[in-house]
């Protein structure tokens, strides 16, 4: 599902400051094992929200400028930056930057991508993917923060996505505390 309005959404630090010891060991724990997780983010927001996540697209434009850090990791000279949150009941779960290389990528997936209605998890459905960790250079997570707010270093990770016809992808995202509600989206104990 795919959004355009997203003021209504509440956008949280995965860990509540004001949480008991015990909630926030628990959000600690839900938290290593989201960023160690290497299969679909997306369908891991649909689980825990019981339903669809909503993609909500802040900011998608074909580049060819790009951070040195991503530059070194793609190929290509034409990209898209996106940058998306998933929500659910109302709450953020995660906010996510894109960069994707368009040379080499098939026209429909080309397309999907570019129409900015569908997470990129169900896109990657089509094809086989493996995941690399990367250190969160700053010039991503500066330029994810700096269009969503609320920076929480210790909930983002990054990755490249590569296919057997080389990398095509670089992601940073940040996890919200919209991933510790159940699916009622209430906080879970």
């Amino acid at each position: 599902m795919s959004s355009h309005s997203h003021e209504a959404l509440r956008r949280q630090a995965f860990i509540d400051p004001a949480a008991s010891a015990g909630d926030a060991a628990h959000a600690r724990r839900t938290l290593t094992l989201l960023l160690a997780q290497d299969g679909s983010t997306t369908r891991l927001c649909e689980a825990v929200a019981g339903a669809p996540v909503e993609l909500h697209v802040l900011h998608q434009a074909v580049t060819s400028e790009l951070p040195a850090a991503v530059r070194a990791l793609l190929p290509g000279r034409q990209f898209i930056e996106r940058i998306t949150c998933l929500a659910a009941h109302g709450e953020v779960m995660m906010d996510n930057l894109s960069y994707i290389a368009l040379d080499g990528i098939e026209a429909t997936l080309r397309h999907d991508l570019e129409a900015g209605t569908a997470p990129i998890g169900h896109l990657l459905a089509r094809l086989w993917v493996r995941r690399e960790p990367l250190p969160v250079a700053p010039p991503l997570s500066e330029r994810l923060w700096g269009a969503v707010g609320t920076p929480d270093a210790e909930a983002t990770r990054a990755y490249r996505i590569v296919t057997p016809d080389g990398p095509c992808m670089v992601i940073a995202e940040t996890y919200r505390r919209g991933m510790l509600l159940d699916v009622h989206g209430r906080d879970c104990p």
